[in-house]
């Protein structure tokens, strides 16, 4: 059984399920297991430190399936930034197919990825940078609610209202990103409007994601409260695992802090070391509250399969005994 909609039909894939791009987790293994089971599993770029690491994965994934995968670069402001030029490249000359874009005005690179036969999904936060997005020439969009991991923007709007309010302006097809996790969450984002799911702390609990068990565990574990938002007062939230680092850093906060006082609880590098050693405390790690519907760590196929199974149950069962 497969659902078919626009987007599984614009990037080729079996179904609406996506794999979002995550910061030291969107590796082969994962991606790979995502598109042999059906699904769209996006290689974060830049979890590897230079381009040509980034065709090396590309061409490590490509090993592994023969399904459609695509790569994520994401655009963040920074004092360093890295090459985004050459990485988009990388992406170009790899032949991938499809790229999810997300961050700050990526103009250039929409531009050149159209320019050379590139599907572009961007994701964003709100109805108005969707709409922007959509003026850029993307080809879908990623619409972001208040419950994601990450970077939930600053309206706080969660999903129940921002995807029906994305749906009636967004002409491009569009897949709800933010809270979802399993069957109910898929069939809900296609009566909003939807045209799938894509999904982030879901895929990071699966057998096949390239984290420590103990992360795995501790999601399987946390509930829906078990986060918190960082960066609030710098008007660049960050919802993230709630552990001993975020708790010092929103107390911090409180206190008038600013990112100079906290910089070094927040590093990245720590929070690469919690996916690999397993110690959840040691840095800032994101996870959205959909941790609180994640009761065990299937492999990706067991997952996909099991949405789109139990998703075409409540369509066809459920939901169809109340219309009489």
């Amino acid at each position: 059984m497969a659902i078919k909609t626009r987007f599984t039909e614009l990037v080729g894939v079996e179904h609406p399920v996506v794999q979002g791009g995550m910061q030291w987790v969107g590796r082969a293994e994962l991606v790979a297991a995502v598109a042999n089971a059906g699904g769209l599993g996006f290689i974060t770029a830049l979890t590897q430190p230079t381009p040509d690491a980034l065709r090396a994965e590309i061409d490590r994934c490509r090993k592994l399936t023969d399904k459609p995968f695509g790569v994520n670069l994401t655009i963040l402001p920074a004092i360093n930034p890295p090459p985004y030029a050459e990485y988009r490249k990388a992406i170009i000359e790899s032949g991938v197919k499809v790229v999810e874009t997300a961050g700050n005005k990526p103009q250039e690179h929409v531009d050149d990825f159209k320019a050379n036969g590139v599907i572009v999904v961007h994701k964003c936060t709100s109805v108005r940078h969707a709409l922007s997005a959509e003026r850029m020439g993307v080809d879908a969009i990623s619409i972001d609610g208040f419950e994601c991991a990450g970077h939930p923007g600053e309206d706080d709007v969660p999903g129940l209202i921002l995807i029906p309010a994305a749906a009636d302006k967004v002409k491009v097809p569009m897949i709800a990103s933010g809270g979802f996790g399993d069957a109910r969450g898929l069939v809900a984002a296609l009566a909003l409007g939807a045209e799938g799911v894509n999904m982030g702390t879901r895929f990071m609990c699966t057998q096949e994601s390239p984290i420590h068990e103990n992360v795995k565990r501790q999601i399987v574990e946390n509930d829906e409260r078990a986060t918190d938002l960082i960066f609030r007062t710098m008007h660049n939230t960050s919802r993230v695992a709630r552990n001993d680092i975020s708790r010092q850093v929103v107390e911090l906060e409180r206190s008038g802090a600013k990112f100079e006082d906290v910089r070094e609880l927040v590093a990245g590098t720590r929070g690469r070391v919690v996916y690999e050693t397993g110690d959840p405390n040691h840095g800032i790690w994101s996870a959205g509250q959909v941790q609180g519907l994640i009761h065990d760590i299937p492999t990706c196929a067991e997952l996909i399969s099991r949405i789109v199974t139990e998703a075409e149950a409540i369509i066809r069962g459920r939901l169809a005994r109340f219309v009489v």
